[in-house]
């Protein structure tokens, strides 16, 4: 890379026109639909009764923002934004609940469907890339499993066996995000193809597995902190028996590894965009509960102590767009593999941030913090959980620091 690479990104010659216009159209089309949208969502939900159900509002908002053209916006090839632009706009979609799906541009629906534009044949993006696109249904990942340290992803002992003209799958999976949404017609499962004569990374494969497949079973609705995140949910699967094409099997055997690198760079940055949309909520919520509240004679808002929260809530969150900004610009300059130490350190320290914003908002407002009334606990289990999913902050701490140490060994033989 270039010396001017270390410049921060603060050129906005780099959003185009058309970036510009999207953003634009994205943060409107928000504050008249998608924000009044998510108390209808919430209340729908409620009324209904139901936990694993789709609130009517949902397809309303999606058809409203497919007629104005804001949709499918994450994957350049269709939308033609840059991944540093469509980071812009993964901000403002975080800033609430439903606001990734109402754009077609949810996990996990969002890496899957980036495989398959990728490395999907024909025939597999006509039969589950094309409606993924269209929003007609909704897909899960299958790749951590409950007997094994899913950290070290080569652990995985789900097994995909060639027999015949099919591939048989056996295994557990758990924290298969969306598996419990009505929606879900389609997995890509993550396991091992049995050839141990290869190396550790090329022993693994991705496949696709209609959810209707005999053999497919959901053993149980996983709880984070006690919530079960319905309607969507992150159930544990069980693979027995499960039979599927050869034609499913995604670029080949043992590429498994090769997919998943290329799946989870921009899908990092969109996670880390939306968790900032999430700190910008928290601190808009702390700033309004201060001027509600008049704890020891005067307002929360003339205590130091908070104010001290507000100001280091808004110099982090600063300094963590500028750092997810820099990496996607990487990610568009030079591509995924160039960027590898920026997304590890973006993945590190967005979530673990943004966890302490929430957690200010929380302890100022109290016993409401915590409560059904307001959505920070909610976003707190969320936020906890991403310095787990798509790879612990060990791991990544382990691999930036591999990558420091060879970098500045480089940089003392010159």
């Amino acid at each position: 890379m270039d010396t001017a690479d270390n410049i921060p990104v603060l050129d906005t010659n780099l959003v185009s026109a058309k970036g510009k216009e999207i953003l634009e159209k994205v943060k409107k089309f928000m504050t008249e639909y998608v924000y009044p949208g998510e108390l209808v969502y919430q209340q729908q939900l409620n009324e209904s009764g139901k936990k694993w159900w789709i609130p009517p509002i949902i397809d309303e908002l999606k058809a409203k923002a497919k007629a104005e053209g804001l949709w499918n916006l994450f994957l350049p090839g269709i939308s033609g934004l840059t991944v540093l632009e469509y980071a812009l706009i993964a901000e403002e979609t975080g800033k609430t609940r439903i606001g990734p799906e109402v754009f077609n541009c949810a996990a996990p629906d969002t890496g899957n469907m980036e495989v398959l534009y990728l490395y999907g044949n024909a025939e597999q993006k006509k039969q589950w890339l094309e409606p993924l696109l269209e929003g007609k249904i909704r897909s899960c990942f299958c790749m951590t499993e409950p007997q094994v340290a899913s950290s070290d992803a080569t652990n995985m002992e789900c097994t995909i066996e060639r027999d015949g003209d099919s591939y048989v799958i056996n295994g557990r999976k758990w924290w298969s995000s969306g598996a419990g949404d009505p929606r879900c017609k389609i997995a890509i499962l993550m396991g091992r193809t049995g050839n141990e004569s290869a190396a550790r990374h090329k022993r693994h494969s991705m496949i696709l597995v209609p959810m209707d497949t005999p053999g497919v079973k959901i053993v149980r609705y996983m709880e984070v902190f006690g919530n079960d995140d319905h309607p969507k949910g992150h159930p544990e699967l069980k693979f027995t028996n499960v039979r599927v094409p050869l034609g499913n099997m995604i670029l080949g055997d043992g590429r498994g590894f090769e997919i998943a690198q290329g799946r989870l760079g921009p899908g990092r940055i969109h996670h880390c965009m939306r968790a900032i949309g999430a700190a910008e909520i928290a601190l808009m919520m702390m700033c309004a509960r201060v001027h509600q509240r008049a704890p020891f004679g005067k307002t929360l808002a003339h205590q130091g102590v908070v104010q001290q929260q507000i100001a280091e809530s808004r110099i982090e969150i600063e300094a963590m767009r500028l750092m997810v900004l820099k990496a996607a610009h990487t990610i568009d300059k030079y591509g995924t593999k160039a960027a590898r130490k920026q997304v590890g350190m973006i993945k590190v320290m967005v979530p673990r941030t943004t966890l302490k914003i929430i957690d200010r908002a929380i302890q100022i407002h109290g016993g409401a913090g915590v409560s059904q009334d307001f959505p920070l606990s909610r976003m707190y289990a969320g936020m906890r959980t991403l310095r787990i999913a798509d790879g612990p902050d060990e791991v990544h701490l382990m691999s930036i620091a591999l990558q420091e140490m060879r970098d500045q060994m480089n940089k003392a033989k010159l």
